[in-house]
């Protein structure tokens, strides 16, 4: 963008940008909350038309039908988090020096516009079908909107922790790269997870195995019949197993290193009470059979778990991230 100079930049704390930062990292959850409530009900087909609803941005009859409301209010709620990416990308273009956080801001931008574009396909090829698969193309595209849509939320993470005043003006030491590493070792058991999770949500496959914790009802831990829904269905309880130990061992690291802040400490004991209801929320979409609102919780609990664990490995690679040399 012509204009803009090196002097109108500056790395110093800025208020007003780390709150709007700020604020769109929560909308996020807003967004993220309605598009799991339309796929949980099946409204995701409410409307044959993108990127209008029935031809219309209010389309009549919204507010009185619940997949009408959920789809709409979904594809409303991704408009204005368009908006707030693009605000965000200009203003750290112009206002902000630290050239990882101009990218980010980009990057968070170009997200918004390929999740919009794959959330429009999705509709317009909800009838195409491939040979072999049971899921229309279209449908096939709501496992990468739903993962992309994780990408989208740690970046804007990034972003807003970044631009606050405890990341800009923080002269406390560095934590151990034990620390660090587990960080990163959880969120990637995280992205895998999740990743699960999506292919095993859209190929409804959440009840596959209709017992909890074991995978028969005489008690078995192995399931007695195996296809492909069963199989995606026992690795997420796998990876779920395999994660609380991750996340409990990045917690207690967390706590016996000197350097954690007081900030990060009570983080950590988000980080296990989210744990804690994940599992409770998981269980429970068995017994109550894929209710709405419970498995919705739990995909919402999940973006949670993984933005907290985010934000700490964040946080402890923050002096592995402003180093004097970045540009």
């Amino acid at each position: 963008m012509t204009g803009v100079t090196n002097s109108a930049r500056t790395s110093a704390y800025k208020p007003a940008l780390a709150i709007f930062a700020a604020i769109g990292s929560a909308w996020v959850f807003v967004l993220v909350t309605l598009g799991a409530f339309t796929t949980t009900i099946g409204a995701g087909m409410a409307f044959p038309d993108w990127p209008l609803s029935n031809g219309s941005i209010n389309p009549h009859g919204w507010l009185e039908d619940i997949a009408m409301f959920a789809e709409h209010s979904h594809r409303l709620s991704g408009t204005l988090m368009g908006l707030i990416a693009i605000a965000l990308a200009l203003w750290l273009h112009r206002r902000e020096s630290r050239g990882w956080l101009r990218k980010f801001g980009w990057w968070a931008l170009a997200i918004v516009i390929v999740q919009g574009l794959i959330g429009g396909q999705r509709v317009k090829l909800d009838a195409w079908h491939l040979g072999g698969f049971e899921m229309s193309v279209g449908q096939m595209l709501r496992i990468p909107h739903g993962i992309l849509a994780q990408v989208y939320v740690c970046l804007l993470i990034a972003i807003a922790v970044g631009l606050s005043r405890s990341w800009v003006e923080r002269k406390s030491p560095s934590l151990s790269a034990g620390v660090r590493r587990l960080g990163l070792v959880c969120c990637v058991l995280l992205f895998i997870q999740l990743i699960i999770a999506a292919t095993m949500r859209h190929n409804y496959a959440g009840l596959s195995i209709p017992t909890f914790p074991h995978s028969t009802p005489g008690g078995g831990w192995l399931p007695e019949l195996w296809n492909f829904r069963v199989a995606i269905h026992f690795a997420h309880r796998v990876m779920a197993v395999i994660l609380s130990v991750a996340l409990i061992w990045f917690v207690v690291a967390l706590r016996l290193d000197r350097n954690v802040t007081m900030t990060m400490r009570a983080a950590s004991s988000l980080l296990v009470a989210l744990l804690s209801a994940q599992v409770i929320l998981g269980a429970q979409i068995i017994v109550k059979l894929r209710e709405a609102h419970v498995t919705t919780g739990h995909v919402v609990c999940g973006a949670m778990l993984l933005a907290t664990t985010f934000w700490l490995a964040w946080l402890a690679h923050r002096d592995v991230i402003e180093t004097p040399s970045t540009p």
